[in-house]
This record gives structure tokens, C-alpha cells and sequence, in this order.
């Protein structure tokens, strides 16, 4: 394989950033293979950085290279493998970057891999550790395999420090954690004595402090141990100049050194000082943060989505978010996109691993199962809408930093399933008529029993199992959550959910997760009187328009007609305001209090803690947590523009009942009034029937 050129493509994932997400990063630049050593020379002679949709890519500049120039240089990073698959970069500059072993290959991989450029795991690298250690490695895999089996065997049965390796190898770490275990077990039996276990706790703590990046300044600890000075992982030297004027954009360079370096300080003038990059290991870490960025502001991985719905999910963080116009410009896949996207902003396809085939046929089935009986309301629009409701709640309270990656999963799954193949009627109208599912539910709940139960027969199918990852005790923890979640969906259940989350509210324990959620969901479900009132008012009159229908039907089959579904008697006006006042208001104002509770204390611990910015929690309080409220302010505006709204129809009826009275009184005159008869005619119709009505 010598002088061949390769194309290796890279998952790297950098611990250094405060992400837990693997980022895709694809590298493509001839290899060098030493056969003898397993070493890989990367030849970086003419190639350049580029920057682009969050990939470092590192291109050829010249479309003919000559192969015979890529021979091993030391003035080169190199790559040392060992048999076992251990992987460690060198740098001429001393740093090494130790990587573990690539995973194998998801069963469910072939297919995504394949797709919109992103690559499966196998191949992929994760950066363990690195370090700034001068110290050379040896010529020959075999022998550091060796020194490192040797280590390992040596820390897990003695307990001297002398053949441990030196701290700032990449192996110490590794040797460390196994000693320590050691140490544990025998802490247990009481088998370690005083003297080892401070010699131990010394190493392991020199280790640690290599590790470490010191950022302000390097303190001395006494040690009996030799260790390098801490460096700081940004020097300011490290300023990036090295990269030649036109590898890349001025553009790129400006936001590489804003972004990456402590201060606006660090961006200077054009001209004056090239940015570089001291070793490939720091592209890398530039490129996993741009990919970071490029995924927050667009997730369209693995679907296409049209450029017009692109633009139109952008305002997903929005608290009146236009779904309406989503639908439109989705071809009538509001759900579809809005699901997609949603599970990619919390990073769940990649977390539970989710096919995006499987992912597709999941939404499309849920959308082909909203629009079954062609309701004006509960259809896939009102799925989507009530899906990104729940997701403004969750972002914009940060409500999700109390939620574990399942239980936000499982909501977003229960805000877009909670009304699949809703039949357009009420639980009463199929109680009332002994419909086939009331039957099947014993008449407790029986759209929210067939919400759950039909979803989840499309989540155990084969060509859309979503939750085909989950362990068996994930698995029960999401189910018990979903079901929970939609079966508070039920408006029968309204008052006393609301009263048993007001006792809770009261008390000083901690609020039940389920509980919590099922509020949340609740509340998005009846939510569209809280958004903008052009969003408000046409949603209340495709209900109405629902609503109506059951009405007629009822009016065929003899039953009484049901509140609101009588077309000729309902007030619109009226029934809007009495809902707001009685349902709508009073659930978000017991869901505020309930967020307020729930993340006052993880405000005061991330205060205390340091652990959260400015950008997380509002700090202008400190002692309360102080949540938006967009829907107070709606909720106001509607409710006052439905009374202007209730007293012009109060007006129309006075007139309309004024002037049909006036016509009832003229058509009592003209019937009332004598016609004169001619001399010898016949009697008046009149008088004849009032004689008849007297016998």
C-alpha cells in the first residue's frame, strides 16, 4: 500500500467542548502507509482547510500529485496502530492524541449511512485524551502493546507506583483508572495500607493534573513524581497564523479566531496577523464546532426538506408559530416535517438511533392516520401545532434540563400521536351511539385509549419501529410516559387534574414527572385561544365547524344535540369567552406556577454552582424563577376582542328579533282585519271558522 493515496472519513468526538453529541467530520487526504509499522504518515503537502456547512474538509489543491513525494516525514503528524485496533496521533510538536477503537456497525447503519452524505460508525474515532508530552513513541507498534499490557496486568495486582507509566503518556490515564479499581476492591477486604494507598492517590492525582488544562496560570504540586508543566489549551500564541492567506476566506478566518479564542481582542487586522492552525487535532476541533453550529440552525441530515419549509421551521421557537402556513408550503406534511425536526433539534435520532426510513414511514403513517375522517380540526395540522407548542414550553421554560433524554423523547412522540385517528366526534357521542370503539374501551376514555393504542401498533411494525433500540426497561419507562401523557388529554379529567396539580403545588415535595408533562400537554392541546388572534380565530372556527357536524348527526339519529354542535343556537362569542375564563386561562395559570416551582431550585443550584450563564436563566431576580408568558398577553387580547365581537351579535340578534316581531305583528293585522262582504255574498272565512271552533 506504500504511496498510495487513501480517503479516510472520521467521527470524532472532542470532550473538550461541553457536548455529549458525536459530530460528523469528514476528512479526505492522501495517506501514507508504512506496512512494516502500521504507521500512517498524513501527508498534508498541498492541501488547504475549507470550512464549510460545519465539515473541515482538507482538499487537494492540485488536481496531479506526485505519490513518490509521500514518504514518512518527521516534520508530519503521524498515526500509530497497534493489532488491537489502539490508535494514537503524534505530532511534531510533541502532542499526542490517543483515540479509541472504532465501534462496529449498527445493524440499522446501511441504510442511513448511505444517505445525504453521513457516514455509519463504522470507521469512526473518538478522542480519549490528549496531551503536550515531548516524549517520543516507540518505532514499533508491537512494543508499545506490550508496555501497555505489561502496565495494566502490573496495576491490576501490585500496588507499587515504580512500573507505572509516567504521567503524561497517553497509557496513564488508562493504567490509573485500573489501579484505582484495584485499590477499591481492596478497600473492601481492608487489604491496602496507609502508605500505598497515599503513594497511589499521589500518582492518580498527578495524572489528573496533566490531564487537566490549567487556564490561567501552572501551580507546582510537590510531588515525587516527574510531570510537565500545565499548558494552556488556547496559548496566546496560538493564534492561528500559520494558515496561508488563501487557504482560507477572510471571512472564515475573522469568525475561526472570534469564535474559537478567548476575546474580540484575538481578531485582527487584515493583513497584520494570519490565523493558523498548530496541528490537524485543532481543525478537528474547529470543524466538530461548526458542525455543531450548522445542525442547530438546520436539521434537514437525513430528509430533504423544500427550501420554503426550511425557512418557515426557522420560526419553530416561536410561541405563535404559523402552522397554517407550514402546511401549505409542505404540500400538506406539516406533521411530517414538524416531528422530523423536532427530534433532531433534541438530538434524539441520533441518541436512540432511529432509521430515518423507519422515521419517515412513522410520520407518514401517523399523517395518513389524522386525516382518515377529514376532520376541520383534529387532523395532522393540529398534531403539529400541539407538537410545537409542547417544544416551545420545553425550550423556552427549560423545562428539558429537568428532563432526562427519554422523557423528552417520549413527550414530543405524545404530542404528535395524542389525536391519531380522532373520528371528528366527542367521547360522549360514541358512548351515546355504542360505537364499536366505545365498546372495545368500556366507554372510559375511549378516543385517548385508541390514540395510544393505534400509535403504538405503527411503532411495533417492522418498516416503522422507532423504539427498535430502547432496552426493555426504556422501552416500559417511554410507554408508561406516553400513556399517561395522552390519557390526561381527556377533558373529562380537566378539573380534577388541575385540582390534584394545585395540592401538589401546595406541598413541599417535589412535583411527579408525569404529572408535569401531562399538564404541559394538556395545556398545549387547548391552547390555540392563548396564540395570536388570526391563529386563534381560525382555529375556533374550524372546531365549530367539527363540532357542528357531530351535531347534525346527532339531530339524524334522534339524540339530543350535544353543547356547541347545534349550528342554529350556539353563540360563538360567548362560548369563546366562557371557554377562555373557565378552561383555557385557569390551566396556564396553574402550569405556570408549576414551572415556576419546578425550576426555581435549579436556578438557585446553577447559580450557586456557576454551572449556568446569563443565557440559560434569566438572572434579573434572585431569588425566584421568572418565566415568559406569551399567552397571557393573547389570552387577554382575544378575550377582549370577543366581547366587541359578543355585543355586535348581541346587536344583530336585537335588531334581527325587532324585526322579526314586527313582522309577526304586521301578519297579525292583515289576518285580524274584516275583508267587507258584498249584500248577499257569502260569510267570511273568519266568522265561519270561529263557529266551527266553538261547537
Amino acid at each position: 500500500m506504500t504511496g498510495e493515496s487513501l480517503s479516510l472519513k472520521t467521527k470524532v468526538s472532542d470532550s473538550s467542548y461541553c457536548c455529549t453529541q458525536n459530530r460528523l467530520l469528514h476528512l479526505d487526504f492522501p495517506v501514507h502507509v508504512s506496512p512494516k509499522f502500521h504507521q500512517y504518515s498524513l501527508n498534508l503537502a498541498g492541501n488547504y482547510c475549507d470550512i464549510k456547512h460545519g465539515k473541515l474538509t482538507i482538499q487537494k489543491v492540485k488536481e496531479e500529485m506526485d505519490l513518490a513525494k509521500f514518504k514518512p516525514d518527521p516534520e508530519r503528524p503521524r498515526i500509530f496502530m497497534s493489532k488491537n485496533g489502539k490508535v494514537v496521533i503524534v505530532f511534531p510538536n510533541g502532542e499526542i492524541v490517543e483515540v479509541a477503537n472504532p465501534p462496529d456497525r449498527a445493524k440499522d447503519d446501511s441504510s442511513v449511512g448511505a444517505k445525504n452524505g453521513q457516514l455509519s460508525r463504522a470507521g469512526s474515532l473518538t478522542v480519549l485524551r490528549r496531551t503536550n508530552s515531548k516524549s517520543k513513541l516507540p518505532s514499533t507498534s508491537s512494543s508499545r502493546t506490550s508496555s501497555i499490557a505489561e502496565s495494566d496486568s502490573y496495576a491490576s495486582v501490585d500496588l507499587g507506583t515504580d512500573k507505572l507509566p509516567p504521567i503524561d503518556t497517553p497509557e496513564a490515564s488508562h493504567v490509573c483508572s485500573i489501579r484505582l479499581r484495584n485499590i477499591l476492591r481492596r478497600i473492601q477486604n481492608g487489604e491496602v495500607s496507609k502508605e500505598d494507598l497515599h503513594k497511589n492517590l499521589e500518582y492518580a492525582a498527578s495524572v489528573l493534573e496533566s490531564v487537566y488544562i490549567d487556564e490561567t496560570s501552572s501551580v507546582e504540586t510537590p510531588t515525587s513524581f516527574p510531570k510537565s508543566p500545565p499548558e494552556r489549551l488556547t496559548d496566546e500564541d496560538d493564534e492561528l497564523s500559520e494558515v496561508e492567506p488563501d487557504a482560507v476566506p477572510t471571512e472564515v478566518r475573522d469568525w475561526l479566531a472570534l469564535t474559537f479564542t478567548r476575546s474580540m481582542s484575538n481578531v485582527r487586522r487584515r493583513g497584520l496577523e494570519k490565523p493558523k492552525f498548530r496541528s490537524v487535532a485543532h481543525a478537528i476541533r474547529a470543524g466538530i464546532m461548526v458542525d455543531r453550529i450548522y445542525r442547530r440552525l438546520s436539521s434537514s441530515a437525513t430528509l430533504h426538506i423544500p427550501p420554503a419549509v426550511l425557512q418557515l421551521l426557522k420560526g419553530m421557537d416561536d410561541w405563535s408559530f404559523d402552522v397554517f402556513s407550514l402546511n401549505s408550503a409542505a404540500d400538506g406534511h406539516s406533521l411530517k416535517y414538524v416531528g422530523y425536526e423536532l427530534l433532531q433539534k433534541y438530538d434524539l435520532v441520533t441518541k436512540y438511533k432511529i432509521n430515518s426510513s423507519m422515521l419517515d414511514s412513522f410520520l407518514l403513517q401517523l399523517e395518513v392516520g389524522y386525516s382518515k375522517y377529514k376532520n376541520p380540526y383534529h387532523n395532522l395540522v393540529h398534531g403539529a401545532d400541539v407538537a410545537q407548542t409542547v417544544h416551545y414550553i420545553l425550550s423556552q421554560s427549560k423545562l428539558a434540563h429537568w428532563l432526562t433524554d427519554l422523557e423528552v423523547f417520549a413527550t414530543i412522540i405524545a404530542a404528535l400521536i395524542h389525536d391519531y385517528e380522532h373520528t371528528g366526534t366527542t367521547n360522549n357521542f360514541h358512548i351515546q351511539t355504542g360505537s364499536e370503539f366505545a365498546v372495545l374501551y368500556n366507554d372510559k376514555a375511549v378516543l385517548e385509549n385508541h390514540h395510544i393504542c393505534a400509535s403504538f401498533r405503527i411503532m411495533r411494525s417492522e418498516e416503522a419501529n422507532i423504539l427498535n433500540h430502547l432496552s426493555r426497561e426504556e422501552y416500559r419507562e417511554f410507554r408508561a410516559l406516553v400513556i399517561e401523557m395522552v390519557m390526561a388529554t381527556d377533558m373529562s379529567f380537566h378539573f380534577q387534574q388541575l385540582k390534584n396539580m394545585k395540592n401538589l403545588l401546595g406541598m413541599p415535595e417535589n412535583i411527579d414527572k408525569q404529572k408535569a408533562l401531562s399538564l404541559v400537554l394538556h395545556c398545549a392541546d387547548i391552547s390555540h385561544p392563548a396564540k395570536d388572534w388570526n391563529l386563534h380565530r381560525r382555529w375556533t372556527s374550524q372546531l365549530l365547524e367539527e363540532f357542528f357536524k357531530q351535531g347534525d348527526r346527532e339531530q339524524e339519529l334522534g339524540l339530543a344535540i350535544s353543547p356547541l354542535c347545534d349550528r342554529e343556537k350556539t353563540l360563538v362569542a360567548e362560548s369563546q369567552i366562557g371557554f377562555i375564563d373557565f378552561i383555557v386561562d385557569p390551566s396556564f395559570a396553574v402550569m405556570t406556577e408549576m414551572l415556576e416551582k419546578i425550576l426555581t431550585p435549579l436556578q438557585k443550584a446553577a447559580r450557586s454552582e456557576d454551572a449556568i450563564s446569563e443565557e440559560v436563566f434569566d438572572k434579573t431576580d434572585k431569588s425566584k424563577y421568572i418565566l415568559s408568558t406569551p399567552w397571557s398577553d393573547c389570552l387577554a387580547d382575544n378575550k377582549n376582542k370577543w366581547k366587541v365581537q359578543a355585543a355586535k351579535d348581541a346587536e344583530e340578534r336585537k335588531q334581527k328579533e325587532a324585526e322579526e316581531l314586527s313582522k309577526e305583528t304586521s301578519n297579525t293585522n292583515n289576518n285580524t282585519t274584516k275583508p267587507i262582504a258584498p249584500p248577499g255574498g257569502p260569510t267570511p272565512a273568519v266568522s265561519c271558522s270561529a263557529g266551527k271552533g266553538g261547537n
